[in-house]
């Protein structure tokens, strides 16, 4: 049986680098034989967290759509920019929103969307650092919440010389990290699904 990989960007740009270096690991998963799923958190529409808003209406349509996919996958690929030091705001937020109870599931387990769930990060940035700081902001707020984060993590420079538009990646040594955080994803999460 296959496992499920939801690949997630907290980039809300048009030609996002990484969206491209999100392609390149779901292309790798799949030829590992994953069923794969890119979330655009953009077209979710999802709100600024707000509890009054939790109060009144319940989860928003876009976080319980996010939160049922998450829910459904079996290990997840995260790509974030960097943005001062740390991951996007925008996938800060859709995490806020879907760690949140759902009144249309009430025997759901607290965190049960997150909790449990394999995931690699991975960074691409225009500039030298590769968004490795963010990146470690982003595994302690997912440790937090229950996920194994596999120790590797990707964080790439200089993104526009390695990645095509259509997530080809043009750089050998690159394109065995790739393979090395996919795979090593893949792999766990067949191993935590079988047990």
């Amino acid at each position: 049986m296959s496992i499920k990989l939801l690949g997630i960007s907290g980039s809300t740009r048009t030609a996002s680098l990484n969206r491209r270096l999100l392609r390149a690991c779901l292309h790798r998963a799949e030829a590992e034989g994953a069923e794969t799923t890119l979330i655009d958190l953009r077209a979710l529409d999802i709100p600024l967290y707000d509890g009054d808003l939790e109060e009144a209406s319940g989860l928003p349509a876009g976080a319980r759509e996010l939160r049922n996919r998450l829910i459904e996958a079996d290990g997840l690929l995260i790509a974030s920019p960097e943005y001062n030091g740390s991951f996007s705001a925008v996938l800060k937020n859709a995490i806020d929103w879907t760690t949140r109870p759902d009144s249309e599931r009430p025997d759901d387990p607290s965190l049960v969307a997150w909790r449990g769930r394999v995931a690699g990060l991975i960074s691409a940035t225009p500039g030298g650092m590769g968004g490795i700081r963010g990146l470690i902001q982003l595994r302690t707020v997912l440790s937090g919440i229950g996920v194994h984060v596999i120790p590797t993590q990707l964080g790439v420079g200089t993104a526009h010389e390695v990645v095509t538009e259509d997530g080809t990646i043009e750089h050998d040594g690159w394109r065995d990290r790739v393979a090395g955080l996919v795979d090593e994803v893949v792999s766990t999460a067949n191993r935590l699904k079988a047990d």
